[in-house]
């Protein structure tokens, strides 16, 4: 279907553009998971400025690296090895999630940092790992490296504001962080059975659809805490209450 639309005579001329907005809109839909990944690794620090000199620091490492893949696309691909470690990477943080001791204590916001730089080699890792799927993908659509490289640039920058935005929606809906780590085992077991068999892996459009439904579940359930904390700071306090009177009478 993809290939009929960039080879009819009226797309021809488009064909770049096309290509560059498809890759967009696959970073933009595949970031998702990989957003709320890093978002869960950022929320490990609990100072807001922490989490994001994580964020950025540690995705301008994954840039480089990123773009180091992307450039060696070519012979990384020819060694199953590196996907083999990256789904078990995923795998790891899924398992790790799931199992720690510090995820059942805290009612699943995940485990603490101490230090930022704790943090910026596991946002720089986790996305390299993903990058794994998302590069193979984009190498898959387009034969030019310019656009390759510019898909990646902007699936980059889009990750970098979906993490900052999952970090508040992780304290605001129960369920969210759970999705998010079902959804990065979706990845790992995707790159896992490539290795093994590339004929049985599920086609992109079963991987987006199966994605979406998980993030549905993921965000159907408001956390109570958050509810009651919007409440707490939306009510005047007394003395904010025993200073209206004085206004009006004044």
């Amino acid at each position: 279907m993809l290939d009929q639309i960039l080879d009819s005579s009226l797309a021809l001329s488009l064909k770049t553009p096309i290509l560059l907005l498809i890759l967009i809109i696959l970073e933009a839909v595949l970031s998702a998971d990989n957003a709320i990944a890093l978002a869960a690794i950022a929320q490990g620090l609990k100072k807001p400025e922490l989490q994001r000199s994580a964020l950025n620091i540690g995705l301008v490492v994954a840039y480089v690296l990123r773009m180091s893949l992307i450039l060696t696309a070519t012979w990384v691909v020819k060694f199953w090895q590196f996907e083999l470690l990256g789904a078990s990477y995923l795998l790891w943080l899924v398992f790790n999630h799931f199992t720690s001791e510090q995820s059942e204590q805290d009612d699943g916001q995940g485990q603490e940092f101490n230090s930022l730089w704790q943090t910026i080699p596991l946002i720089a890792v986790t996305d390299l790992a993903f990058s794994l799927d998302s590069v193979t993908t984009a190498i898959a659509l387009a034969d030019e490296l310019w656009l390759i490289l510019a898909g990646g640039t902007i699936g980059v920058i889009t990750l970098r504001f979906l993490a900052e935005l999952f970090i508040r929606w992780l304290k605001k809906y129960t369920y969210l962080e759970d999705a998010g780590f079902i959804t990065v085992g979706f990845v790992g077991l995707r790159l896992l059975v490539r290795v093994i068999n590339p004929e049985l892996v599920p086609p992109q459009w079963l991987m987006i659809s199966a994605i979406a439904l998980v993030f549905a579940w993921g965000f159907s359930k408001l956390n109570p805490d958050y509810e009651q904390a919007v409440e707490i700071t939306e009510e005047p306090t007394d003395d904010q209450a025993s200073k209206e009177p004085e206004k009006i009478s004044s």
